[in-house]
C-alpha cells in the first residue's frame, strides 16, 4: 500500500516503525513477538528489533548486534565472544550458524529449519536452508 501511494519502497525505518506502532496498539492482547528488520536505508547497512510490546531499537556501532527467541542469550554467548567488523562473508555466516546451533543446542524451545540469508548493498541472496540436526554435525564439539 505504502509503495502504491508513495511511489517507491518503505523504508526498513519507517517499515519498522509501522510495526513497532501495530505492535504497540496490540500489546495488551498477549501476543508473543520478537523480529529483526535488516535492509539499506540510503545505501546505509541498517537493522532493527522490534518486540511485542512495540519497543524498537536501531543497531549501531556500539549495538550492533541482535538476537531474537528464548535461545538468544545462547546465540550472544557465541556472538558477543567472536563478532567483529570486518568479518568475511563465509565468516559471518559460520558465525551466524554456530550462534544458532548454541542457542538450538541449549534451549530446548528452539530449532527448526534455519534459513540463511546475506544482505550486501546490492541486493540479497540466499545462502541455504538448513536443519539444526546438521547443524549439531557442523558444530559439535565446540559448546
Amino acid at each position: 500500500m505504502y509503495e502504491l501511494r508513495n511511489r517507491h519502497r518503505i523504508s526498513i525505518r519507517a517499515a519498522s516503525k509501522l510495526i513497532a506502532n501495530t505492535c504497540n496498539y496490540y500489546k495488551a492482547y498477549g501476543l508473543s513477538l520478537g523480529m529483526m528488520m535488516m535492509g539499506y536505508d540510503n545505501g546505509e547497512p541498517t537493522l532493527y528489533y522490534v518486540d511485542d510490546e512495540g519497543s524498537r531499537m536501531r543497531a549501531s556501532k556500539d549495538k550492533p548486534k541482535f538476537s531474537v527467541g528464548s535461545g538468544s542469550t545462547y546465540a550472544y554467548g557465541v556472538l558477543d565472544t567472536h563478532y567483529r567488523w570486518d568479518l568475511e562473508d563465509d565468516e559471518a555466516i559460520k558465525l551466524g550458524l554456530n550462534a544458532i546451533y548454541q542457542a538450538t543446542y541449549r534451549d530446548s524451545y528452539s530449532g527448526g529449519l534455519c534459513r540463511v540469508y546475506l544482505f550486501k548493498p546490492d541486493g540479497y541472496r540466499k545462502v541455504q536452508d538448513i536443519d539444526v540436526k546438521e547443524l549439531h554435525e557442523m558444530f559439535s564439539g565446540r559448546h
